[in-house]
């Protein structure tokens, strides 16, 4: 989708996302090797109770199901920043959902602009358990 085609508060839900214990475990500790995330006897003693995903795990697990959606095809250049905030812990065999919203939209040339996109994902409890903003760099029509 075009820049120009790109509208404020357009939105899309995004497929949902299970973390998988091993795949979690896995990636924690090739990306996060802490106790919190790969010793379950550690996690246990922890506030939380059982280990935890990674928080970038649990980010990116979301954000490819967010790119299955395609929001803008063939016109994306580029992206140009993710800021991610963790409000609750994920665990394992967790289902995330998320919504993708544009929240900004910048024309920077006749060439391209900046879309921002907001995305807000919850667990299957409908707790909200990450948010993230993204710019993207996005064609425009010539």
């Amino acid at each position: 989708m075009y820049f120009d085609d790109l509208t404020l508060g357009m939105s899309t839900e995004i497929a949902p996302a299970v973390i998988q214990k091993d795949k979690m475990l896995s990636f924690a500790r090739v990306y996060d090797n802490i106790p919190l995330h790969t010793d379950e006897e550690y996690a246990k003693t922890t506030p939380f109770g059982k280990l935890i995903a990674p928080g970038m795990m649990s980010f990116l697990e979301v954000w490819a199901k967010y790119l299955e959606v395609d929001f803008f095809g063939d016109e994306l250049l580029a992206g140009r920043s993710t800021k991610i905030e963790w409000h609750k812990p994920v665990f394992a065999e967790d289902l995330l959902r998320g919504k993708a919203t544009v929240t900004k939209l910048k024309k920077r040339s006749e060439r391209n602009g900046l879309a921002e996109v907001s995305m807000e994902v919850s667990n299957q409890d409908g707790v909200l358990v990450l948010t993230a903003v993204t710019e993207a760099v996005v064609k425009c029509r010539t």
